[in-house]
């Protein structure tokens, strides 16, 4: 197992401008770092992060786990009808979510807009620095005691850190938690209980 990290800082600028064809650059170079290593497969933890190599382009290095999928065949093995969605404004506003769930019957639920905002302020002024405040649980809490009143049956932790405040033990919905799906996914392709993947980039269906 090799793990390659290009910061987050570098494409930022990027995110905020909708450039996903040079964010899908950034991450082919990481993906070809790793076939540098000798890594059969890859796997990206960040679900924002998919957005990219969706774009078109020249296949990646590496095929590649697609996170966004692994959790909606989740949902669907545990019989989900209604997912919310908690993670940050470019995942919750984007079309993987919706696409990926809706593909196997399954509706896709964001909050209203200014729980978004809410949600990813707290993402990215709070979790990604390791700040976890009692406060800001029970924001989330709330955000998804919401999601609950409109028939979602299960809650989609689709932020890496977001898992580290809200555990399924105060979450008001059942949690699909994207990093942990993604982390038990990874291993059983590594042992041969799962079939290599074979996604390049573009979309899943494509």
């Amino acid at each position: 197992m090799t793990l390659d990290c290009i910061a987050l800082a570098r494409s930022m600028p990027a995110w905020e401008a909708g450039d996903h064809i040079s964010i899908r650059a950034t991450l082919g170079e990481s993906v070809r770092r790793l076939a540098g290593a000798g890594a059969e497969f890859f796997v990206c933890p960040d679900n924002t992060a998919h957005l990219a190599p969706e774009e078109p382009g020249e296949d990646l290095a590496l095929p590649g786990l697609h996170l966004v999928a692994v959790v909606a065949d989740r949902a669907a093995r545990e019989g989900r009808r209604r997912v919310g969605l908690l993670g940050t404004t470019y995942t919750m506003d984007g079309p993987l979510y919706p696409r990926e769930p809706a593909d196997r019957g399954i509706a896709a639920e964001v909050p209203d807009v200014g729980d978004r905002d809410l949600i990813n302020e707290i993402n990215f002024e709070e979790l990604v620095n390791g700040v976890f405040t009692e406060e800001s649980r029970r924001e989330y809490v709330r955000v998804i005691e919401g999601l609950a009143a409109r028939a979602c049956d299960a809650v989609a932790l689709v932020c890496t850190e977001i898992p580290l405040l809200v555990t399924p033990e105060v979450s008001p919905l059942p949690t699909l938690d994207s990093t942990r799906l993604l982390a038990r996914a990874t291993f059983e392709v590594a042992v041969g209980r799962r079939d290599r993947p074979t996604w390049r980039g573009g979309p899943t269906g494509g």
